[in-house]
């Protein structure tokens, strides 16, 4: 049976969570505080799944305007379905749901890191993080920052 892929159906959390652990994405995502799971998954205003028959096996979990710019903040594949273009196809599918014009963003996992350039993707040198919880250190003037 082929993989269906499928937009913005509702998922029921224990599957989304039990697929974040079969794939890779599990370690770093917060799959043992299923409220914050929920939110997660309630809050992506674009998400394509991927199945095989009743089985999740894929998902591409996003944020977006839709013309301007989509961070696409989870890409998980089953590993027992890895390496079979599920990744791609998802990410094919959520570009194909934004405007022509609206820029695809995400952060590599250390592990996929070598996938992306693979697939097409163009590292950019100057994205920046801060983590939760972490105070900016001093305040910048706005010349600072031009």
């Amino acid at each position: 049976m082929p993989v269906e892929y499928r937009l913005n159906v509702p998922l029921e959390l224990d599957a989304a969570i039990e697929l974040y652990r079969a794939s890779t994405l599990g370690v770093r995502r917060p799959v043992d505080d299923a409220e914050r799971m929920a939110k997660m998954l309630a809050n992506a205003n674009l998400t394509v799944t991927a199945w095989d028959g009743k089985l999740l096996v894929g998902i591409a979990r996003s944020v977006t305007d839709w013309v301007y710019c989509c961070y696409l903040s989870d890409l998980a594949v089953r590993a027992s379905h890895q390496k079979g273009g599920i990744g791609k196809q998802l990410i094919r599918h959520t570009q194909a749901a934004l405007q022509p014009e609206a820029k695809l963003i995400l952060l590599a996992a250390p592990a996929a890191v070598d996938y992306y350039p693979h697939i097409g993707f163009t590292q950019h040198p100057s994205a920046w993080t801060i983590d939760a919880g972490q105070s900016l250190t001093a305040e910048a003037s706005l010349s600072e920052a031009e």
